[in-house]
């Protein structure tokens, strides 16, 4: 069986649908998960999927932050979406695909949004940083009560954090800045063993190979300086 699935902070869904369905009319995956949609439920860009052959479709959102969604060629039967935190912020989404996906019935698709943080990496003075900790706290939890690696489980999103050495540009210039704070980077990995995931990045292209998603749009020639982290 192959089944694809995409992951992508879109940082406004309505703003970038043209090129999501430009991507999707080129590289066409089964699934595709987005984070930061950044709009309200009745706003969220439904018919463009639609024509754009994405009839399955699972989303939640508000305007101007956050948003999770999640669109599918294949059908699922299950949806849901926690408040972390106490918080209706828009930062998850689970669905699991149903027995008319075929050879893909009952795999579970979970789609996180993972708080950035701010700036100060200490959860005393940066109630941001305080927010990422407990949030990583619950699905530490989450992790414990619901055993989602019980069932065929993918689990996707900006999650915010490089755990590795080899998933920044320089792992001593980056450890007082957070994203690669060693409290994150042993938080996630713990979480990860824990609950019995796999890094899928990681296991098809190991360290020490440097590997990035996102680059800094303030730097003057992103591509040429290079300087990028694994956040997603």
């Amino acid at each position: 069986m192959q089944l694809t699935v995409t992951s992508w902070n879109i940082n406004s869904v309505r703003l970038r649908i043209g090129m999501v369905t430009d991507f999707l009319g080129r590289h066409a995956p089964d699934i595709l998960c987005l984070q930061e949609t950044k709009t309200p439920d009745e706003q969220f860009p439904a018919k463009a999927f639609e024509k754009a052959g994405y009839v399955h479709q699972a989303f939640i959102g508000q305007k101007g932050y956050n948003g999770v969604a999640i669109v599918s060629k294949l059908p699922f039967s299950e949806r849901d979406a926690m408040a972390m935190c106490g918080r209706n912020d828009a930062r998850h989404m689970t669905v699991v695909l149903d027995a008319a996906a075929g050879a893909a019935a009952g795999i579970a698709i979970h789609n996180f949004y993972i708080p950035a943080g701010g700036d100060i990496p200490d959860p005393a003075k940066n109630e941001k940083f305080a927010h990422k900790l407990a949030f990583l706290d619950e699905i530490g939890a989450w992790n414990v009560a619901k055993r989602p690696t019980d069932r065929p489980a993918i689990l996707v999103g900006d999650l915010n954090i490089a755990p590795y050495e080899h998933d920044v540009w320089s792992h001593k210039q980056l450890l007082d800045v957070v994203s690669h704070t060693p409290i994150e980077t042993t938080t996630l990995e713990r979480l990860r063993s824990e609950g019995g995931w796999t890094d899928a990045a990681r296991l098809l292209r190991p360290e020490p190979e440097k590997l990035y998603s996102w680059w800094s749009y303030r730097a003057a020639d992103w591509e040429a300086s290079d300087r990028g982290r694994r956040l997603d």
